[in-house]
Order: structure tokens, then sequence, then C-alpha cells
């Protein structure tokens, strides 16, 4: 279980927080200029002056980037259980969307009011949310790419890590921890800030797996956090004076 779980994260969120620790210590060395004042940009084109191609590759980024998420699915089953023992499923649709708005509502402010104060005393970076051009298919991908992120993270990182942490006898603190050090690392990339932001919502979705055993509410809360913050960038940039232009 143990080579099972170091696997699920080198092939995913492991091998992302290995990347984002060398982009932070990019950042920190390549230039004298402030990590304030750098641009981290989450979607970005691929082919810019060649839309479907660019689609293509979009698509196609979400796709295998969410690909680990079925290899939990089939490693669970191996073990004789699936996707529904981490409360993946769809069985209690009113109790998970219910939840999943609640933490969206309450997380995203804060969210919000961390990155802004990071980029205050400036350990955080421009975090540009999207330079996709102004084409139909922005919003649709930017919306599929929000719910990449929660599908992916919370299935790996919350359910899959916390339920295998608990099967191997570690305590509840001790597993929280590890899965909050682990989702904030994998956001480095955004400077301290990023890490700081996501390892306390780590802490806070992590303790509500391990009282209700359910991480879809946690991904539904996720997707509505990002599809706002992704979205709601491309109708409010050059409008709101704190949000960074790409």
């Amino acid at each position: 279980m143990v080579v099972e779980i170091w696997v699920v994260f080198a092939l995913s969120l492991g091998a992302s927080a290995v990347y984002a620790i060398l982009e932070l210590l990019q950042d920190l060395t390549a230039t004298s200029a402030p990590l304030s004042s750098q641009v981290a940009v989450l979607n970005g084109a691929v082919t810019p002056g060649r839309p479907w191609l660019d689609l293509a590759f979009q698509l196609a980024g979400i796709a295998t980037t969410v690909a680990p998420v079925a290899l939990v699915g089939y490693l669970l089953w191996r073990s004789g259980e699936s996707l529904r023992t981490i409360g993946m499923d769809g069985s209690r649709p009113r109790f998970d969307l219910g939840l999943g708005a609640a933490l969206a509502a309450g997380v995203g402010g804060i969210g919000l009011a961390l990155y802004l104060g990071a980029r205050h005393v400036g350990v955080a970076l421009n975090v540009v949310p999207t330079t996709l051009p102004a084409i139909w298919w922005r919003v649709p991908v930017l919306l599929l790419d929000a719910a990449q992120n929660g599908l992916l993270e919370e299935t790996v990182v919350c359910g899959y890590l916390l339920h295998r942490l608990s099967q191997l006898g570690w305590g509840e603190n001790r597993s929280l921890l590890t899965s909050s050090l682990i989702r904030g690392s994998y956001h480095l990339y955004q400077g301290l800030g990023g890490f700081v932001g996501n390892f306390l919502m780590g802490l806070l979705f992590g303790r509500i797996f391990q009282r209700t055993k359910r991480a879809a509410p946690l991904a539904v809360a996720h997707f509505l956090i990002d599809a706002v913050a992704f979205v709601g960038y491309v109708y409010l940039v050059g409008k709101v004076s704190w949000l960074p232009k790409p």
C-alpha cells in the first residue's frame, strides 16, 4: 500500500509539487524583481492564433491531467473497494451540493483575502487565471478545467490519501497534516501565499472528509471556487483595479 501511494503521487500531484518547487526557485533566483511583480498564468493558450488546434491541446491536457482519478478508482477496486468508499459518487446529491456550495462561499472569500494580503506583503505572484483568447470555447474550457481541478485534487490528495493513510494506521492529525502539506506544495508556483492558502484549505477540507467520509462535496466546492475565479476574471479584468492583467 505504501508503494501504491508513492506511485499514484509520482504520476499526479506529487510530480506537480516537484515542478511547483522548481518553478518557485526559478522565480526567486532568475530576476531581482520581487515575487509580487511576477506573473503565474493558470490557463494559457498553447498555440496562439490557431484556435482549433489550441482547443485540442486544452481538451487533451484536461483529459490526461484527470486520468489519475481513474487509476485511483482502479486501485480501490483491486482492494475490494470503489470510489464510493471515499464518497466520490452520486449517492447523496443534496448533501454534496449543499455542503459544497456552502464551503465555496466561505472558502472563496477567505481565499481571496489571503491572496490579496500575500500580494501586499510581496510573497505571492500575480496570479492570472487565464490568457485564453476571446473565442467561443474559452468559458467552456475554463469550466472543464475547474471541474478537473476539483475532481483530481479532492479524489487523490484528500479522499484517496486520507483513506489509505488511515488503513496504514496513521492518526487523523498526522494524516491531515501530510495531506495539507502536499496540497500546499503543488501550489508553490504561485508563491508562498499560494502555499499557505491551500495548506489551510487542505486542513479544512481534510477534516471534513475525515468526519463525513465524502470527497464529492469537496470536489463541488473546489469546482465552484475555481469556476468563479476563472470565469469571473474573464468578465472583470480591466474593470476591477486589483485584478492583474495578463
